[in-house]
């Protein structure tokens, strides 16, 4: 059997900051109470992927949440560079070709985790996007195609998760945003679960960003979220 995942890999934290300068000083702060950082778009243009491999040098876990769409050469190549950064994950979005692609580029043990739905998304959010399916369906349709590439794991939001793992069994992984600890701020996100709720539906790693990331003290949220998924 597999070893048992550290309480601490679960959590993802995401490291939604304007510079390297703040994302250090917080990673600094939180300490040993969380092992792995997400970097999105905000830290990726700002000297992120380089953040990125030092945080692996240092022995800690990171996902770049890159969120790639592109021709599938380009996704290809882009998965390729990305795999010597020593990352743990990188996202793409769920169209069929570009997973095909960003499966043939990865290497160096990367995962590939595709993104269905954005949690701020809900069915008229959908519609007015064009999509005839519901929210509900089009996860459901996407994950099952994923699976059938060989993508290593679904970003979804929790509410999904049930319905995710029955597209890609139990061998894949489910990621989940939109993470608030009870009594939290909401914000842009309308699909959330608890941390607990999370992990009791089957959810294998949470991102967390605002909670952690505004609190005056961020180690003691990220040890609570820890916690009350262990």
């Amino acid at each position: 059997m597999p070893p048992l995942l550290d309480p601490r890999d679960r959590l993802i934290v995401a490291l939604d900051l304007p510079d390297i300068g703040a994302a250090e000083r917080l990673v600094e702060r939180i300490g040993d109470a969380a092992t792995f950082y997400k970097i999105g778009y905000r830290l990726a243009y700002a000297g992120g992927l380089a953040f990125a491999e030092r945080l692996a040098a240092q022995g800690k876990k990171t996902f770049l949440d890159l969120k790639l769409h592109d021709i599938g050469n380009t996704v290809e190549e882009g998965v390729r560079s990305a795999s010597d950064l020593g990352a743990t994950f990188l996202t793409v979005h769920a169209y069929p070709q570009t997973m095909r692609a960003a499966v043939a580029g990865r290497g160096n043990g990367l995962k590939i985790l595709a993104v269905t739905v954005l949690t701020s998304y809900d069915d008229a959010d959908a519609a007015e996007a064009g999509y005839a399916l519901p929210v509900a369906a089009l996860v459901a349709q996407r994950a099952r195609q994923a699976a059938e590439i060989g993508i290593d794991g679904i970003v979804c939001a929790a509410a999904e998760a049930r319905a995710v793992r029955a597209q890609i069994g139990p061998a894949g992984l489910i990621v989940t945003p939109g993470i608030r600890p009870a009594g939290a701020d909401l914000g842009d996100q309308k699909r959330v679960m608890t941390p607990g709720q999370a992990r009791a539906a089957g959810i294998d790693h949470v991102v967390v960003g605002r909670p952690i990331t505004g609190a005056a003290d961020p180690r003691a949220v990220a040890e609570r979220i820890v916690a009350e998924m262990a």
